[in-house]
């Protein structure tokens, strides 16, 4: 009890100190712009290949960024608190899973691309630690060159990164029974290269392809089309899906504060933290939605673009089929269910839920997930 009342005063003082620094850099920054904190919020830029980093441009005074950074810093200052919590739970997972591989995911809880392993972890019945990362100054990730996540730590020694390439090399591994995971992870080389804004960013050769012999290609896809079709379903997740997560959460005022509703009634808040980390943060990302909308081209009522692209992925799995996978879930499956699985609990899932045709494979995926139902 003593050491872990010490781990979070520790955590918390580190906290505080670095929101002075963020403050004094604003302070000392062009008041026409202030760089959000908010973007670990469901997903909007979390990750590497296709997650992107938004930054949010104000034309007004450096009050106005003062108090976004202060809803922002009573958020990450709930997080530092319940670190040490987030820890304690994350012993309840075994520390060895099967065929001996020790893993630790470093996460932001709410990214879809975290929640995207997650399902695959736990479909597989992987046991696995989790480590939450403070968005702002990830002191947590101090030790990794790739500053994003989710990161994968096998046996303490190999990182994985990038969602996509994490659940293609474990699942190689999985079914391939024979090759090291160094050897797997090879196989999926970086390209460093600049985007169209002058953005340095990193992609991975391959990741959608799984590294394994021509028998176990046969074993895993036994039905021919299986893998262009699963690898397909897996790039749309990454490069349309994921984008429809923020502005649907944060459509509106009234659902921006929901979701900082949310959030702050499952940390605890106490009033003032609670107060401004709902209601500054909340119209933050209100703008930051609005901001997405226009970047990926979505209709005025953004609902509709979630409808279609979730009914969209209902007809492609058919009425013979539970799952694309047939039976079982396939990767394809786990990719949308970790991404659609972000906004539970809040007004665009219900609406999700009743207005489309998802609800019996979402409740299946569930099930598959919740009670690890995939081999291993």
């Amino acid at each position: 009890m003593h050491c872990g009342n010490l781990r979070k005063t520790k955590m918390a003082a580190a906290c505080g100190r670095s929101l002075l620094k963020v403050g004094r850099a604003v302070l000392d920054s062009h008041p026409g712009t202030v760089t959000s904190l908010y973007r670990r919020a469901y997903g909007t830029g979390c990750t590497g290949g296709t997650g992107a980093r938004f930054a949010l441009r104000v034309g007004g005074s450096r009050a106005l960024g003062c108090a976004f950074l202060l809803g922002g810093g009573l958020g990450l200052y709930h997080t530092a608190k319940l670190y040490w919590v987030q820890q304690h739970l994350a012993q309840d997972h075994c520390k060895v899973s099967d065929r001996g591989l020790r893993l630790t995911l470093y996460q932001y809880k709410t990214c879809p691309f975290c929640s995207k392993v997650r399902a695959f972890l736990d479909y597989h019945g992987l046991a696995y630690d989790i480590v939450e990362v403070n968005p702002v100054m990830r002191q947590e990730i101090k030790w990794s060159a790739y500053r994003k996540v989710p990161i994968l730590m096998v046996d303490e020694d190999l990182q994985l990164n990038d969602s996509t390439v994490i659940i293609s090399s474990l699942k190689s591994y999985l079914v391939s029974k024979e090759k090291k995971m160094s050897d797997i992870l090879g196989c999926y080389p970086e390209m460093k290269s600049v985007n169209e804004r002058g953005k340095a960013v990193t992609e991975y050769n391959n990741k959608y392809w799984l590294m394994l012999s021509e028998a176990d290609t046969t074993l895993a896809y036994p039905e021919k089309g299986m893998q262009k079709e699963e690898m397909k379903w897996r790039q749309w997740a990454d490069d349309w899906l994921v984008h429809l997560i923020s502005p649907n959460v944060y459509r509106t005022t009234g659902e921006a504060l929901a979701s900082f509703d949310y959030i702050v009634r499952e940390g605890k808040f106490g009033s003032f933290e609670g107060f401004f980390a709902k209601y500054v943060g909340a119209a933050a990302m209100f703008v930051i939605a609005k901001r997405l909308k226009s970047r990926h081209n979505l209709q005025d009522d953004v609902r509709q673009d979630l409808y279609k692209a979730v009914n969209d992925w209902v007809a492609a799995i058919g009425k013979k089929r539970k799952f694309m996978g047939g039976d079982c879930p396939n990767l394809a499956d786990l990719a949308v269910f970790g991404v659609l699985r972000v906004m539970e609990g809040l007004q665009a899932f219900d609406d999700m839920m009743s207005n489309t045709k998802v609800k019996n494979w979402y409740r299946r995926m569930v099930t598959a997930t919740r009670d690890h139902q995939g081999p291993h």
